[in-house]
């Protein structure tokens, strides 16, 4: 079973940035690392579902010219909203994945901190749809935390694994510590930085 919403209804109640993205150097370090990862200096259009208050979509936002930021509670994604309201190309919506899914197709898809609340079956229906709406030589980005916790339907590390089995894609970029992991996915096969600028 997916984590329920009542658990993030829970969190938000408690503090508006529980996980401390803008207070711990954990958080602001895996940002930087995230968006150095990226394999692409600049993106067409880039989805960021479970945003949360938008502290990576704001990092991201400098790399992408269009970027479409999701938000499941709704009291977040307002507010997330409000904070990005300086960034004209930064659209923020509330909705949930993935029962809800965005019409169109990608360049980049950053699955942050999000993959280890789902189930089996939400978790397949996700990256499903990832690989459909991920255009030709797009990026899927995952960042997961390592630790066991309660409140997860499945650890980062089977997050990963899973990734690793998805037809579709193809791993180019893997970061792992002992609290995270952080890969990077190509659609069409991978093809490093250096080949792409025909240094080798």
């Amino acid at each position: 079973m997916s984590t329920e919403d009542a658990y993030f209804d829970a969190m938000y109640a408690a503090s508006a940035d529980p996980w401390g993205f803008t207070t711990r150097w954990y958080e602001h370090r895996k940002r930087d690392l995230t968006t150095a990862s990226l394999p692409r200096e600049r993106y067409g259009r880039a989805f960021e579902p479970g945003c949360s208050i938008g502290a990576l979509t704001r990092a991201l936002a400098g790399r992408c010219d269009s970027l479409l930021a999701w938000e499941g509670v709704p009291t977040v994604a307002a507010q997330a909203e409000r904070d990005l309201a300086d960034l004209a190309h930064v659209r923020v919506e509330q909705a949930r994945i993935p029962r809800q899914w965005p019409e169109g197709d990608f360049d980049l898809i950053v699955l942050s901190e999000l993959l280890y609340y789902f189930d089996d079956a939400d978790l397949a229906a996700v990256l499903a749809k990832s690989v459909a709406s991920l255009r030709a030589a797009g990026t899927l980005i995952a960042v997961h935390w390592q630790h066991p916790v309660g409140g997860h339907a499945r650890s980062g590390a089977s997050v990963h694994a899973a990734l690793d089995a998805c037809p579709g894609l193809a791993r180019t970029v893997r970061h792992s510590e002992a609290d995270f992991l952080l890969d990077v996915h190509t659609v069409g096969g991978a093809v490093s930085v250096a080949e792409r600028e025909g240094l080798v």
